[in-house]
């Protein structure tokens, strides 16, 4: 049996469920000849009350990643993971991450990384639902041609609040006081949470360079009640979707609110989810849906790509 040095960066929803989710798999992990060693927590305060297994070693020092053969990075923003991160990555140990922002943003930094195969990223796109995993291996063989996604829950919970009569102000202020917006919530609302995700997924199809800065974003803080009752009236839904397609020679990436049928598989497929149609000229039209957050959903994806290094799968590897 040989033991795995494991650091978790962040203790919020996400790296509680991550830690729970890793004890209560302590008996697959086993079946593979590994037993898991959490090192260390990185947290802001110790003292917060978590519910995480007995004796998980909480801490406000990251020293402890220096003794980890992985990390994984559930703590979110972009400047302050890349600084512990850097310090890993560079000497050849991999990292776990649900992170778009970070790794939208931070791409000239970690693209050798992940073309090394130490980046894990399955749960950044779409949480549990695999899709960076069938496009990063299976879909390679088909020509890439087109793809829609709905990719954001705040957005799609506002909206179909909206459905049911709500005006946009009084959607988005329950979505807040259920947790499912910040404050304030531009990330979510206005498009910049699904542009990150959407970047990530154009690595895979389209160029494995391709920029956050050349995505064309527009959110939801413009539409109106009448905008979303007028679609209902012609048999549509408003979403908020990512899509990418060639247009004039050139890879076309925006994310904007449209107007679909009701028959699209991004209302019905993806109603109450997250949803995402591929178009492949081999493969012809793929539609995956499910979970696109929660802390449990997310952690299933990150544990997974955790299975995945013990059994010596490399991460994500996009275009080269």
């Amino acid at each position: 049996m040989r033991t795995v040095t494991v650091g978790v960066l962040g203790c919020g929803t996400v790296g509680q469920d991550v830690l729970n989710l890793i004890w209560r798999r302590e008996a697959i992990f086993a079946d593979l000849g590994v037993r898991i060693e959490v090192a260390g927590v990185l947290v802001r305060d110790t003292s917060r009350p978590r519910a995480c297994p007995p004796g998980t070693p909480l801490t406000t020092d990251p020293g402890f990643l220096q003794e980890c053969g992985v990390v994984i990075e559930a703590m979110g923003g972009v400047e302050h993971p890349m600084s512990l991160l850097r310090p890993h990555l560079r000497s050849g140990r991999p990292v776990i991450t649900a992170n778009k922002a970070l790794l939208a943003e931070k791409w000239d930094e970690l693209r050798d990384y992940a073309l090394d195969g130490k980046l894990y990223y399955e749960a950044s796109v779409m949480a549990g639902t695999p899709v960076i995993g069938p496009m990063s291996t299976v879909l390679r063989a088909s020509t890439f041609q087109r793809l829609q996604a709905v990719l954001n829950g705040t957005c799609l919970y506002i909206v179909t609040q909206m459905e049911q009569g709500k005006e946009y102000a009084q959607a988005l202020a329950e979505a807040q006081a259920l947790g499912y917006a910040e404050d304030p919530p531009t990330l979510d609302v206005g498009g910049f949470d699904t542009a990150h995700k959407l970047t990530v997924l154009a690595r895979f199809c389209a160029d494995g360079n391709f920029p956050y800065d050349r995505v064309q974003v527009q959110g939801i803080e413009g539409l109106t009640l009448a905008d979303v009752q007028a679609a209902r009236a012609r048999g549509e839904r408003i979403k908020l979707v990512a899509e990418l397609e060639r247009v004039n020679g050139e890879w076309q990436a925006r994310v904007s609110p449209q107007s679909l049928p009701e028959d699209h598989p991004l209302c019905n497929a993806g109603a109450s989810r997250n949803a995402m149609v591929y178009e492949g000229e081999e493969c012809g039209t793929l539609v995956f849906a499910g979970g696109g957050a929660g802390g449990m959903v997310t952690a299933s994806a990150m544990v997974g790509d955790l299975l995945d290094w013990v059994i010596g799968f490399p991460g994500h590897v996009p275009l080269h």
